[in-house]
């Protein structure tokens, strides 16, 4: 049985992830006033660490609410610390999300913590579970995008104002892909515990590539013009223009973009 003591140490935040914040709170301030003598690299490591933040809390909101749906390994495994070095596929959760931003200035979802399902009862729970990580993307975007739908850009510096609208970028692209009916990623997860028995079975073994395959896809110009346009379109509705957020971009790939097709 555990005790107080050790929940309050499962729950307690990592020294990682409060260096990780630290990063970026300090960067971000190196971009608002132009202390930096490079402000690309600046702009490079606030956009990272901010990109970092978001996929911990993406990965905590997937463990918080798997434990109030009924799974309390998720504690002891450390989920709840925001550790992102105790996830069980660290890699998948945020290496290669990271080494995608820089390579293709978008952003890709990551492997997910791994939740004991058998402890959990309710279709509608297994659901919300997989749902909760990319809402928390839906909600970093709107409160990155909240100076550009408020108005409130005067006085903001134009390379923060570009950081910022290319952060909110990566957390529509992010939540898109992620909501994605496909194998191995939340929007399956979705949708998964309301499929028959024998579909479950027939799609299970496309899990482990379902992430490569969402990548390849967007090699194709056709599934490329339609994402990015869909993309596009929630950005203005946020009140982040085409033209900030592909700034923003090319200002983060400060060593020569390799573009996805964002346009």
């Amino acid at each position: 049985m555990p005790t107080s003591t050790s929940r309050s140490s499962d729950r307690r935040v990592s020294p990682v992830f409060l260096g990780i914040v630290a990063v970026m709170a300090v960067t971000g301030w190196a971009v608002w006033t132009d202390f930096a003598s490079n402000v690309k690299i600046a702009v490079f490591l606030f956009v990272t660490s901010a990109w970092i933040v978001s996929l911990c809390l993406h990965e905590y909101a997937h463990a918080r609410t798997a434990l109030h749906g009924g799974d309390i390994t998720v504690g002891t495994k450390g989920y709840l610390t925001l550790n992102p070095l105790k996830y069980t596929h660290a890699a998948l959760s945020i290496v290669l999300p990271v080494v995608f931003l820089m390579l293709g200035g978008i952003g890709l979802p990551g492997g997910a913590v791994f939740i004991e399902r058998g402890r959990i009862r309710g279709r509608w729970k297994h659901s919300l579970i997989s749902a909760a990580g990319p809402l928390t993307n839906v909600l970093f975007a709107v409160v990155c995008a909240a100076p550009f739908w408020l108005g409130a850009l005067d006085g903001v510096p134009t390379p923060f104002r570009l950081a910022l609208a290319f952060l909110v970028f990566l957390q529509v692209t992010a939540a898109i892909l992620n909501l994605l009916p496909v194998p191995g990623l939340d929007g399956y997860g979705v949708i998964e515990p309301w499929l028959s028995y024998g579909v479950r079975r027939q799609v299970e073994p496309f899990a482990s590539v379902g992430f490569f395959i969402v990548f390849g896809l967007l090699w194709i110009p056709q599934v490329n013009g339609v994402f990015f346009d869909a993309v596009y379109g929630i950005l203005e509705g946020l009140g982040v223009s085409r033209f900030d957020a592909s700034a923003g971009r090319s200002l983060y790939q400060f060593w020569g973009e390799w573009s996805f097709g964002a346009r």
